[in-house]
């Protein structure tokens, strides 16, 4: 099995719960933010400089003169600088071997760099996802889980439409779109494994 699998998902529809049991059931890596956060800082860049789109950075030129060969007046703001080094360290990783990356473009940053991939995109019912945003934040306010749900999902949207021009969720951007919460995480699991192993 010499696949790379990216998974897009909807907050609370277990993406990253998945996504890990697939890395663990295959043997191979799975990156997400804190990994992703590592690595930069295992290449010699500082963690505070990868960090979520709309904090500060500093020394934005140096790691874009290193990591993507290029100036950092080229970008007009910091989002745009973020992003060119995440999709530069996502081009890094995936040159090491198999791996199943979380979020951040990947599914299109492979297809354009000519790396074949298995895309996948988890998404859930509202009951389901919520009762796992309950789960990971403590929050028992219905009204309040609601709003996180929402604020998360258009974030990740509006940031996956800016970068790749296309419509996130869409499932023509994908290989397999899976319903976790009627599949069950489990079940999720073994049809992209099995989809990764078909490959062979």
């Amino acid at each position: 099995m010499n696949k790379i699998i990216t998974i897009s998902r909807e907050y609370g529809a277990g993406g990253h719960s998945i996504g890990k049991q697939v890395a663990e059931e295959l043997g191979i890596p799975f990156y997400d933010r804190d990994i992703v956060r590592e690595t930069a800082k295992a290449s010699g860049f500082e963690i505070g400089l990868i960090e979520d789109e709309g904090e500060e950075i500093s020394k934005t030129g140096s790691i874009l003169k290193s990591i993507c060969a290029v100036s950092s007046s080229n970008y007009r703001d910091t989002q745009d600088a973020i992003h060119d080094v995440q999709q530069a360290i996502i081009l890094r990783l995936v040159q090491e071997g198999p791996c199943v990356i979380l979020g951040r473009c990947a599914n299109v940053v492979l297809q354009e760099a000519g790396i074949d991939c298995i895309n996948v995109f988890i998404h859930a019912d509202d009951v389901h996802r919520a009762v796992r945003v309950s789960e990971m934040t403590g929050s028992t306010n219905a009204t309040e889980i609601q709003r996180l749900m929402a604020k998360k999902d258009a974030s990740r949207h509006n940031y996956y439409n800016h970068y790749t021009g296309k419509k996130w969720g869409d499932s023509h951007n994908y290989h397999m779109t899976l319903d976790s919460g009627a599949l069950g995480y489990d079940t999720c699991v073994k049809l992209i494994v099995a989809a990764a192993r078909a490959e062979d």
